[in-house]
This record gives structure tokens, sequence and C-alpha cells, in this order.
């Protein structure tokens, strides 16, 4: 492929076609490791480089404590080995290990590069766990490389998959069949593939997961907070519906807390907790994104729910700002 994008378009079948091409002609009869998140992209290219290469592909599902609730289980129940797709399936639980790596860490782009520094780590340990392995796959998008790297150099945040990857990798390349993409391209591929419409249409996830969803310094006991307050939103989302109205939307655990006061089961005391955002968008491309306008009165509802039911959070404010001026994710 080019490296610019210099089509409109595209047509799925056509472009699976060339894609299974482009990864035969580049691995030859190599071995890939593949970092599977079980989100869109990761999975289209899990699909795309088995077609093209079968069993030399080997998946790996990391378990690095910045995942959304229930997902691990998720991931596992779909991917692994009693799961319907014919895949080298591997699962690593590093969360202690990222956990301590980001101890006392709050800058957004060393938190990013920090994440994804361990996460090559982890792939290349397991590489020698499994044997010989030529070529690291990822799941970057176009986006991805646009927020990277902008037309004056400057760059807008570090991409795990780009901007985040250490100077030295143990591998011959990287195999990205999907990074000239835009995520609804990516998700018409997936239809194409045949992969099932639950995780063709699911919304995206950031590579460093919740670790950008956490403002301030990464723990376990904050990454709680936020998975716990993120499970209520998105459940009462798809419960009014209002998920379909958007692209992505999400909990974020911010670095503010304020006075409040304790809910009336907790006894109505004095609290100095968490402030939540949350945060809800429509977009085509994820290079501009409109923030959905949702009903007071659910917004409410929903805030009412997150503070009685998560402990440390007595605040919760929803994000009404588009990209540009904002990007998407608060880190």
């Amino acid at each position: 492929m080019a490296d610019i994008r210099t089509f409109d378009s595209i047509v799925p079948a056509e472009f699976v076609e060339n894609a299974v091409k482009e990864i035969k002609d580049q691995v030859g009869d190599g071995k890939v490791l593949l970092a599977l998140s079980g989100g869109v992209d990761s999975s289209v290219c899990a699909a795309l480089i088995s077609k093209a290469i079968g069993k030399q592909l080997t998946c790996v599902f990391v378990d690095h404590g910045l995942l959304r609730k229930y997902e691990a289980e998720e991931v596992c129940g779909v991917f692994g080995e009693n799961g319907p797709y014919d895949l080298n399936f591997v699962f690593v639980d590093a969360r202690q290990r990222f956990y301590k790596k980001l101890e006392g860490v709050t800058d957004p782009e060393k938190k990013r590069k920090i994440i994804g520094e361990e996460f090559i780590r982890v792939f290349e340990e397991e590489a020698k766990k499994i044997g010989h392995i030529d070529y690291l796959a990822q799941g970057t998008i176009y986006p991805d490389i646009l927020e990277s790297k902008t037309a004056d150099g400057k760059v807008i945040k570090s991409h795990h998959n780009v901007g985040g990857l250490p100077d030295f990798i143990d591998f011959k390349g990287l195999v990205e069949p999907v990074k000239f993409l835009y995520k609804e391209e990516v998700r018409s591929v997936g239809r194409e593939l045949g992969l099932d419409e639950k995780y063709v249409s699911r919304q995206p996830f950031p590579g460093p997961g919740i670790g950008v969803r956490v403002v301030g310094e990464i723990t376990e006991a904050r990454c709680e907070i936020l998975r716990d307050a993120d499970w209520i939103w998105r459940e009462e989302m798809a419960k009014a519906g209002y998920d379909k109205l958007c692209s992505q939307y999400f909990a974020v655990l911010t670095n503010m807390k304020t006075v409040g006061i304790a809910a009336n089961d907790r006894g109505g005391e004095r609290t100095f907790d968490y402030t939540v955002a949350l945060r809800a968008i429509k977009t085509e491309n994820f290079v501009t994104a409109k923030a959905v306008e949702l009903p007071f009165s659910f917004l409410n509802m929903v805030a009412s729910r997150i503070t009685k039911e998560v402990e440390h959070v007595n605040r919760v404010m929803y994000d009404v700002t588009d990209k540009p001026p904002a990007t998407i994710e608060m880190e």
C-alpha cells in the first residue's frame, strides 16, 4: 500500500482480496504475532491475516489492567479455544506489571509511551515462548496516523500503534493491513469477512485502554472506580437506545475531587471524592466529532446511579465539547 491515502472509499471485497495478497507477499512463510484486543480493528486484522496465512498467525490477548468491566472474559469467550474462530490464542495476565510501570506517572504522553513500550515487551516475551516470530501485527487505522503526525509535523497525541512504539522492536517489521482505513471502512471489511456483527459494530476502544480515561495517576483502585462508572453509563445508554445515536460513549475518571454529601444510605456525611465525566460523540471518520445531545432527565438519572452505586464518586458531568477543539479522549 502507498504511504498516504489516495482513495476516497473502498470496495470491501476488492480490499480483502488485495490485502490478503499483500500480507502473503510481505510475510511469506514467516510467523506473525497479533495484539488482539477484541475490538473492531484488531478483530478485523485477525480475520484478514488468518485468511492470508492461517496458522502462521498467533493472537495474543493481554489483560493489562486497563480494560473495561467484563472485557477480558468476553474476549476470551469469543476468541479463546472454545470460541468460534480458528485462531492460535494466548491469554496473558499482565495487570500488576502494568500498574507497577505506571506508578506515579501523570503526564498523558508518558503514560501512552509506557503502555506502548510495555505492550511490545510483553509480545516479545510471548514470541520467545511460542518460538520464532518474524512480524508484529497491529490494528492501526488511518485516524491514528493523522493524530500522531499532522501536516506541519506537530503531534496531537501518540498512539501505542504509532507514536507509542519504542525505538527498538525485536521483529522484522509490522503488519498493519487496515492502517489506511477509516473506522466505518474497517467495519465494512469485517462484515465482508463474516465477523459477528456484535464485534463489527461495537464502539472503538483505545489501544492504551482506560489508561487514557483515568486522568492523572493510574492505580488499580482508580481503574476499578472508572470501570464501575463506565459500566453503568454504557448499560443505561443501551437500555434507553441512545447508544444507536453515538459512534462512541464512555466515562472518564477526572483528577478533580470535590466536596459532596454521601447518599442517604451511606449516612449523609460530608465527602471529598472524585468527579466522573461522561462523553458521547457522533462522527463519520473520527477525525472530527460532535457531542451528542441527550435529555437532561436521562443524564440526571445516570448521575444518580453512579453517585449512589460507585464508591468515591460524588459528582458527574457531561462533556459537550466537539472535536476540534477537544479530542475524543481526554488524554
